[in-house]
């Protein structure tokens, strides 16, 4: 049967993307997204889908959350309502901790006292793989890691995930989380890395590059994470965690090579023209040196695995901002 859901932070990045998915693949289904519209969001991101109603609000807002709630029965919320870049939150901690851990207990508040016990009604937390601290050279996250968050932004989703997990020891709440690796694709910030070389290089400036460049992150196509949190929503296990990663370790210096070689390629330059583009700067404060995913549980428990190549993401990645630049 058709129902409403709730999406917070759904003109963000992968916010936006999943209202499209669910869009797409639920018809009859309403959307409500709430967004507070910071710089980081853009409305035109959904617009002109049927169905998909933007309330401009902060997830703070108990009494707006639960309003949403009760008022439109929704019984499914995805929380991606996130201050989420480690730069900003080293010069600025305090918004991230009124966003996210704030934020998130007004979320769950909200839920728990429309939904009072109701089992049928889920609320899907999504996180992130930094909560788990560094990585050493060997070795990959999964579920049962302690946690070791080292920026105030990892310190920050690391504290809403614990909120999580207790209103549904304690409240009873219908929750899951799940915890992804670094997300690239269609609709992301320009102060992201990806984008940022993109577009850095298509306008020939230069590229920064922190520290030696060798930092290794694990890259996840949005398009891969939606249908991951889809698969959750419907068949996640409830009080359960689930990794989700897309199996491609990248040192940052290979990650800027490869985009650089795609972009020339794309534009008709000659090969190596944008990696002269490449600029070493100081490190971050406090850079964690390794992340990647284990991802085994979603895959065996909910039949999931990434359907796009890094190579196949990363092109339909710089076309989509090329063609926008």
């Amino acid at each position: 049967m058709p129902e409403t859901i709730l999406i917070t932070g759904g003109a963000g990045f992968i916010g936006s993307n999943l209202v499209h998915r669910w869009h797409t693949n639920h018809a009859g289904d309403r959307i409500i997204v709430l967004d507070k519209l910071t710089y980081a969001a853009d409305a035109k991101q959904i617009e002109g889908l049927e169905r998909v109603e933007l309330v401009v609000g902060d997830i703070q807002n108990l009494e707006l959350a639960r309003h949403l709630i009760e008022k439109n029965q929704v019984k499914r919320v995805f929380h991606l309502a996130a201050e989420s870049h480690v730069d900003r939150s080293i010069t600025g901690p305090a918004a991230f901790i009124q966003t996210n851990v704030v934020g998130t207990f007004s979320m769950l508040e909200a839920a728990r006292q429309v939904w009072a016990g109701q089992q049928d009604c889920r609320f899907l937390h999504i996180s992130t793989d930094e909560v788990y601290g560094s990585l050493g050279e060997t070795g990959k996250f999964h579920e049962a890691m302690a946690y070791a968050p080292n920026s105030p932004y990892s310190a920050s989703k690391a504290g809403s995930d614990h909120l999580v997990r207790a209103y549904h020891h304690t409240f009873g709440l219908n929750v899951v989380t799940t915890n992804c690796s670094n997300n690239y694709g269609p609709r992301q910030h320009p102060e992201k890395l990806i984008p940022l070389a993109i577009n850095r290089m298509a306008k020939g400036e230069p590229i920064p590059i922190y520290g030696d460049g060798l930092n290794v992150r694990d890259w996840l196509y949005v398009e891969d994470h939606c249908a991951a949190l889809e698969a959750v929503m419907l068949k996640g296990a409830t009080g359960e965690t689930y990794c989700v990663g897309g199996d491609n370790e990248q040192t940052n210096l290979a990650l800027v090579d490869l985009l650089c070689d795609l972009v020339d390629a794309r534009l008709d330059r000659p090969a190596g023209t944008s990696r002269k583009l490449k600029t070493f700067v100081q490190d971050r404060a406090g850079h964690d040196r390794r992340y990647a995913i284990d991802a085994t549980k979603i895959q065996v428990e909910l039949g999931w695995k990434p359907e796009h190549s890094f190579l196949s993401g990363l092109q339909a990645t710089v076309n989509w901002y090329l063609s926008r630049s």
